[in-house]
């Protein structure tokens, strides 16, 4: 378990319903324990969701407090998640979403991304993408990008220097790109600034990561890698990366400045 990290909700959900058909059924702490061969702390971590409760303190549990069956069925959702992409989640989150925060280390944003460039990226992908879903997840993307002309929504976009340098799909469609990050940065609810290269290290060195706010008020951190990603609420972790973001706006060059550095880009091309 990571330092600072709550266990899973489901340990914590399933822990209290045993405690709570225990208590309905009269049975102490220490019967159970006794039952099911655990020690009475191993008993009390379980209850408390600290650790995973088990098949064999479910099906004693179960039986000894005569939740027919109700203890047993939780079982199969203590199991780890076999899908761990949280895209899905994170789509509706950002389709309602009243400010959005994103930084990028080697990537333009998706939201702020041509339909060339996107395609390029596609079709680099490793394993190899369908065409039809390349043409699919194009579409799709274009259709998530209609929220920038809301101008009740707010969009921040840090982009690290290297990110524009990247040549994806080359030349000509690198220079359609920065000239698509140029007409963003002109709506009066987009910003877009370039966190220049060559200062060191910056709180964003450990990758990408998008913030969300939802109409709420609740807060989202979204983060990326490698096809698995994580779609987090949980407010000391949230918090620290909505720090992280205003440090890289701090460091990034004014909106004029990162201009100016996207022109001298788009004429290097």
């Amino acid at each position: 378990m990571l330092r600072n990290s709550r266990p899973p909700i489901a340990w914590r959900y399933c822990g209290g319903q045993i405690k709570m058909w225990r208590g309905q059924a009269d049975v102490t702490r220490e019967e159970l324990a006794a039952e099911a061969n655990y020690d009475v702390e191993t008993v009390k971590s379980m209850e408390q969701g600290r650790r995973r409760p088990t098949q064999r303190l479910l099906m004693v549990a179960d039986q000894l407090c005569g939740a027919k069956g109700f203890l047993i069925a939780a079982e199969e959702y203590l199991l780890p998640e076999r899908d761990l992409t949280k895209v899905p989640e994170y789509m509706a989150a950002e389709a309602e979403a009243v400010a959005v925060h994103n930084f990028e280390l080697i990537l333009v944003p998706g939201l702020l991304q041509t339909e060339e460039y996107t395609r390029a990226l596609m079709e680099a992908h490793m394993p190899p993408t369908p065409g039809g879903d390349i043409e699919a997840d194009i579409a799709n993307r274009v259709q998530r990008q209609e929220r920038l002309s809301e101008e009740t929504v707010l969009f921040n976009f840090v982009i690290y220097e290297a990110a524009l340098r990247t040549m994806v799909g080359g030349p000509t469609v690198m220079k359609g790109q920065l000239r698509r990050l140029l007409q963003a940065g002109e709506r009066r609810n987009v910003f877009v600034q370039v966190l220049p290269a060559g200062q060191g290290y910056f709180p964003g060195m450990e990758g990408a990561f998008t913030l969300l706010e939802s109409p709420e008020y609740e807060q989202f951190a979204y983060v990326e890698s490698q096809e698995v990603t994580s779609l987090d609420s949980e407010g000391q972790r949230v918090s620290a990366m909505a720090k992280r973001f205003a440090m890289l706006r701090m460091q990034a060059l004014s909106e004029e400045g990162s201009r100016r550095l996207i022109g001298a880009l788009m004429e290097e091309l």
